[in-house]
């Protein structure tokens, strides 16, 4: 043989003279390397195995031996030990003829099979459980059967080295191998011209004692599903399977462990709606394990979430989410132990209930959703479609472009984690993602889609943040519009490892985004700063922060005079109202506390939550009086110690004056108390534009949450008509701010009744409170209702005459008053 080693040859009766080499320096090679023919001798010869080339390379390595035919290594020794097996050899051809043709033999170690193999003890090993064989295999001398044909050519499977127990009853820990193949069934002696038969895995892996394994379940196929193999290989094409979250064993209980992952139907025309599946492990779309079974919202009495304007779908999706958050938060301040996130979870029942809209990723504007809109959580920007990814800052999709398919960014999020440059408010240098403070960045996943967006020039939907320490998370999200990236590089971070930077320019003709918020905060800082304003605090101190009034429109200087005042004066004084049963609390009223009055006339919870956030619109809001023995800090002391937020009043284009804010307002703050005159009806003089009063039919408005989603009863019944409160308030002459917001037929403040120095519920303090989280700089209007009456001729059964409505929304009604 080649390489000049020494080698023997043995003659063999009516065979051919072939290069052999002792049995303990071969090995037999199952399945022949291509142009080898394995050879035995006769029975009464010595021990050996000669391998010889055939066809094209019988001339080995003078004839162009191929390179990848494996060499010769040592094989296992005789066994010296009477108890130990023997090689089985298979021979396929019988004696080899007289014309030399060779005798196909081959040699098969001794198997064991493992499928069913269990300590002797009958305990179950900790780890990954191996994978369990079929067990119709018998465990005695498992050999594979064997296929011949004419020309010597054969196939062999040998059994996998992991399947075998290196000691009695116990099993070699470590991964299982992947089996790409089906399982063949194995008789207990060979056989000639045998067909491989598939065989079914079992329905469950359990050892013979019957008890279930720990450890990753293998995954279990749908019993139903008898036309697909029982084995998938990864380069097979997907089938989609039922969700084991609802599949059940045969014994009707729901199989532990993580279930298996279901990919969406859509994924097949590359869409992503439903259950999707991203690339990202930060997505809140893929099915994750500990996910809460999927709500059948037809079983649910909700109100309808969805219209024809996506603006309106993502604002009440939206509320919906924040009335379960704070209805979360106020059930778990009762309980006793650890608290919950409670966005996430009342996050991820809106997931399951499929209560999101724009559930397909897209590059550009996303529908609903406006530059400028801001959210207290990521999760709520999944809500809506805007950013997928409830951790990382990098949203992408694979996009077509002509023939071509890339992977690219479609939203990324600058939170501040990591050194990114937001000094520009039309320019963003962004650092890519991944452990900078520990390792280089990798140009993969995130990272990679830049890059490729880069190239590819698409624009991308960028939401920064700003600090607020307000709220929980420390920080709001705004939504700054569309932009491009223009430059990238590799640099030095501060922690001396490599990060990728991208430049991203905004696109011109959008709306000002974060450029708003820079030019508020310096104004809260500095309130001189503020341009255009005529005088600096309209409410001459009344009011805990000044109140700016503010004309870029015209010449105007201001509104009618009328006397500022944050007082409701009542025609009948204070002290001949009934009055109202105070709480016997020591220091604040607590949570829970079935002792306080307070609580119990506020239907069994406290109204507002820790930040003074009110959780439920309520027929009537008791908040605590100067008959309750708690000190006033107390939580449910809101309304009555007036406004906290930087108004200002500023003239419109068409509307007179109206009102905003400096301050980002969260959804169920509040924001003012309507102040003025409470007058009677039949004592009007003349016209009256400052006047409120409750509307005869109030539309049910969709503020609070749909008890069904937490598995609570639903108490509201739709058919009872709201009453008419019989309490008006006239601001003409002496009012506060609230005399300055105008009407919308898509209002973002909702009013409510609030009881704190009298029990007279016929004539309540009216306060204000946000319906959604409103963005500094966006004027706050309410629902003035709709009287009935003629507009044209101007007949109206209330005080207040109806007018044309101006708002401009989608919803206008024409008219209001």
């Amino acid at each position: 043989m080649a390489g000049g080693q020494q080698t023997t040859s043995v003659p063999m009766d009516n065979a051919a003279v072939v290069d052999a080499k002792p049995l303990r320096t071969l090995t037999p090679m199952f399945p022949a390397a291509l142009g080898l023919h394995t050879f035995t001798a006769k029975e009464n010869s010595s021990s050996i195995v000669c391998v010889t080339p055939f066809g094209p390379y019988a001339g080995g390595t003078e004839q162009a031996m191929p390179a990848s035919i494996p060499p010769m290594f040592a094989s296992p020794a005789a066994p010296t030990e009477p108890n130990q097996r023997q090689p089985y050899m298979v021979h396929l051809n019988g004696a080899a003829p007289a014309n030399g043709t060779a005798n196909n033999t081959v040699v098969i170690p001794d198997l064991q099979t493992s499928g069913a193999a269990t300590a002797e003890s009958g305990k179950r090993k900790r780890g990954r459980p191996r994978r369990v064989q079929d067990s119709s295999v018998p465990s005695a001398h498992l050999i594979p059967p064997v296929s011949s044909a004419p020309g010597g050519n054969f196939t062999a499977v040998q059994a996998p080295s992991s399947a075998t127990t290196d000691a009695p009853g116990k099993k070699k820990r470590g991964r299982p191998r992947r089996v790409d193949v089906p399982i063949l069934s194995t008789p207990s002696a060979p056989q000639v011209h045998s067909t491989p038969v598939l065989q079914t895995p079992p329905a469950s892996a359990v050892n013979q004692s019957g008890t279930r394994k720990r450890g990753r379940p293998r995954r279990v196929q749908d019993n139903a599903d008898t036309s697909a193999p029982p084995i998938q290989s990864k380069y097979s094409e997907p089938v989609l399977q039922t969700p084991s979250v609802v599949t059940s064993s045969e014994n009707g209980k729901r199989k532990r462990g993580r279930p298996k992952r279901v990919p969406d139907s859509s994924l097949i025309s590359s869409s992503h709606s439903g259950f999707s599946i991203d690339d990202d492990s930060g997505d809140i779309t893929t099915g994750k394990r500990g996910r809460p079974r999927k709500i059948d919202v037809n079983l649910l009495n909700l109100p309808p979430l969805f219209s024809d304007d996506p603006r309106e779908s993502a604002d009440n999706v939206l509320m919906m989410f924040d009335a379960l958050r704070r209805r979360l938060m106020q059930l778990d301040e009762v309980k006793e132990g650890a608290k919950q996130q409670h966005n996430l979870k009342a996050g991820s029942i809106m997931m399951s209930a499929e209560l999101r809209t724009n559930k397909n990723k897209r590059i550009g504007e996303v529908s609903g959703v406006e530059v400028g809109d801001m959210f207290y959580f990521r999760i709520e920007m999944c809500l809506v479609g805007l950013n997928s990814q409830s951790m990382s800052g990098i949203d992408y999709m694979s996009a077509k472009f002509g023939n071509e398919e890339d992977p690219v960014a479609i939203s990324i999020v600058s939170a501040g984690v990591y050194e990114n440059t937001e000094d520009d408010p039309d320019v963003l240098v962004y650092t890519g993602q991944g452990m900078s403070g520990k390792d280089d960045q990798k140009l993969e996943r995130g990272n990679l889609a830049l890059e490729r967006s880069l190239h590819r020039g698409n624009q991308i939907r960028v939401v920064r943040s700003v600090k607020d320490l307000t709220c929980p998370t420390g920080k709001i999200y705004i939504y700054d519009g569309l932009y491009k990236i223009r430059e990238a590089w590799v640099e030095k971070g501060k922690s001396g490892f490599n990060v990728f930077k991208h430049k991203l320019i905004r696109e011109p003709g959008q709306p000002d985004g974060i450029a708003v918020w820079k030019k508020t905060e310096k104004w809260r800082e500095n309130p001189s700063c503020r341009d255009h304003v005529i005088l600096r605090d309209i409410s001459y101190g009344a009011e805990s922060k000044p109140v700016c009034l503010v004309n870029e429109v015209d010449d105007e200087k201001g509104p009618s005079h009328f006397t500022y005042t944050t007082k409701l004066s009542y025609i009948n004084s204070l002290s001949s109202m009934r009055k109202m049963q105070g709480c016997s609390c020591a220091s604040v009223c607590l949570p829970g506390d079935d002792n306080c009055s307070c609580t119990h006339r506020n239907a069994g919870d406290l109204p507002y939550s820790a930040s003074g956030i009110l959780v439920s619109r309520m027929p009537v809001l008791y908040e605590c009086n100067d008959s309750c023995k708690c000190s006033h800090n107390c939580r449910n002391r809101v309304v009555q110690k007036g406004s906290q937020i930087h108004f200002e009043v500023f003239k419109t284009g068409d509307r007179g004056w109206g009102l905003r804010s400096w301050d980002p307002i969260r959804a169920g703050t509040f924001i003012c108390e309507y102040a003025g005159e409470v007058i009677d009806k039949n004592s009007m003089i003349g016209e009256d534009d400052y006047i409120f009063e409750t509307p005869p039919s109030e539309q049910n408005l969709r503020w609070n949450y749909a008890p069904e989603l937490l598995g609570e009863p639903n108490l509201s019944d739709s058919s009872e008509t709201p009453k008419q409160l019989p309490i008006i308030i006239s601001a003409k002459r002496t009012g506060n701010i609230a005399r300055f917001m105008n009407h919308s037929c898509s209002p973002n403040v909702f009013w409510q009744p609030v009881l704190y120095d009298h029990g007279d519920e016929g004539y309540p303090h009216i306060a204000f409170f946000a319906i959604k989280h409103i963005p500094p700089m966006t004027e706050l209007m309410y629902d003035y209702g709709q009287s009935q009456g003629n507009v044209q001729l101007g007949i109206n059964s209330g005080c207040r005459k109806s007018k044309n409505c101006l708002c401009w929304s989608r919803k206008c009604r024409g008219s209001f008053g």
